[in-house]
């Protein structure tokens, strides 16, 4: 049963941004977006999940679309939150439910999954852009694998 946690696409600059909560996916960023999108063009997504960062959002709009989901916002996947919430939040939704996140909280809650007995197959990956595939048996984490994030153009 496989869950996807999603590390936003490339953004712009922290300083090109009043708000860090409002900086946008660069150019190459948005190609990303579309490129991920791309790669779930025959999984059936049943949501998107989003860290309320724009740039998280944008990361998973091209894939919500092309799917006519709408990008739920989840406070659990922002920035700087505990990754208990996130364990929670994936041991809560559906098989094949994209959720899409930061740099800091994936790398915590892999961490986390693996205390608890997920393994990791193949190399980590905590590039922007990158897709984890967390294949889950009932309540517990069974295996993870990193894919490389598509390119920026």
């Amino acid at each position: 049963m496989p869950i996807y946690l999603v590390r936003h696409a490339k953004a712009g600059e922290r300083t090109e941004s009043e708000s860090d909560h409002l900086r946008e996916l660069s150019k190459g960023g948005r190609h990303q977006a579309e490129l991920i999108a791309a790669r779930f063009a025959a999984i059936p997504v049943p949501r998107v999940l989003s860290s309320p960062y724009l740039r998280c959002i944008q990361t998973v709009e091209p894939l919500a679309a092309t799917k006519q989901l709408t990008v739920e916002t989840s406070k659990a996947l922002a920035e700087d939150q505990p990754f208990a919430a996130v364990v929670e939040l994936l041991l809560e939704v559906d098989e094949h439910t994209v959720l899409c996140s930061h740099g800091d909280v994936i790398p915590e809650t892999i961490a986390a999954l693996c205390r608890r007995g997920m393994d990791i197959v193949g190399p980590e990956d905590w590039r922007k852009g990158c897709v984890w595939v967390l294949e889950r048996n009932a309540d517990h984490f069974v295996t993870g694998s990193a894919e490389a994030p598509p390119p920026k153009k």
